[in-house]
């Protein structure tokens, strides 16, 4: 029986037979590893967010995490860069953009790094804070710029609705007009770098120049990045006596101009919190009492 095998010294491989099947296997090898890896690199680039949300009322640490998230960059990057930021802040400011970094979503394209995004935030900053109706309306209240930003950024940070808004303006005015502490829970939590609605008799004896509890006058710097709407409440007030605001329950803020009254409305918001909590009615550092004299807000006994 014949067969069309061609004999054995026609199919040996030669040296140069070697290296090209070798090399070709070699090709083959990094192809099947590449495509993978282009297509990973691929999914990130679609993975990686178009644009970047600032809420509303953000300090300027939760800024800066949420650029480095955006650029994938490790955290803290986006601090650090802020000495070659060039950023066009007031004199005022000394460098810190708290206050201007204005809530808005910010395009992130492939070109973005943190030095864009921040200069781009403070530009949008300097074009709503500029126009004539608002310094118009600051020089109206016998303050400056910075300081009605300032007075936006509480106001941001004690309450969400536009009415309400108007009226923490107007405790704000009138406690500076009657020569009283502000007193505002606010500044204490941003002096304490925290989110909470508690503030304690122990946290109002901190040394810090943003202890609104123990300073007289505005804090030194913004405490919060505000919108629009807190900034409009900042240079128009609403009409009204009031000295003290608490908020009783969600959407419940009640404001007065009597002591006595508040300490009833701050009762009120005792019974709520320990009836919805009742374990936080057990521990002294979070229980509420009445607040201390003064307060606009609610305080709690150490």
């Amino acid at each position: 029986m014949q067969m069309n095998t061609p004999p054995r010294s026609t199919i040996r491989l030669t040296r140069r037979g070697r290296v090209a099947l070798i090399a070709t296997g070699a090709v083959v090898a990094a192809t099947a590893v590449t495509v993978p890896l282009l297509t990973l690199t691929t999914e990130h680039e679609e993975r990686r967010p178009t644009s970047l949300v600032i809420p509303e009322g953000w300090r300027t640490g939760q800024v800066y995490e949420a650029v480095d998230n955006a650029l994938a960059l490790p955290l803290g990057s986006t601090k650090r860069s802020l000495a070659k930021a060039n950023l066009k802040l007031p004199n005022d400011a000394e460098g810190n953009p708290e206050g201007y970094l204005y809530p808005a979503t910010y395009p992130v394209d492939r070109t973005a790094t943190p030095e864009s995004l921040l200069a781009l935030m403070v530009n949008t900053a300097n074009k709503k804070f500029s126009g004539s109706p608002v310094t118009a309306g600051a020089q109206r209240n016998a303050m400056n710029l910075y300081q009605a930003i300032t007075i936006a950024s509480i106001i941001q940070a004690e309450v969400s609705t536009k009415a309400d808004m108007g009226k923490v303006s107007r405790v704000i005015f009138n406690r500076l007009e009657r020569g009283m502490p502000l007193q505002m829970d606010a500044t204490l939590d941003y002096a304490l770098n925290r989110f909470t609605p508690t503030t304690t008799t122990n946290d109002t004896k901190l040394e810090s120049p943003y202890n609104s509890y123990q300073r007289m006058g505005l804090p030194p710097t913004p405490i919060s990045n505000p919108g629009q709407a807190a900034m409009r409440a900042a240079i128009n007030p609403t009409p009204g006596n009031w000295l003290y605001f608490v908020t009783v329950k969600p959407g419940d803020t009640r404001f007065t101009a009597s002591y006595e009254e508040q300490q009833r409305n701050v009762a009120e918001f005792n019974r709520l919190r320990r009836s919805a909590s009742p374990s936080a009615s057990n521990s002294p550092s979070t229980s509420i009492s009445t607040p201390v004299p003064g307060s606009p807000s609610a305080s709690a006994p150490s």
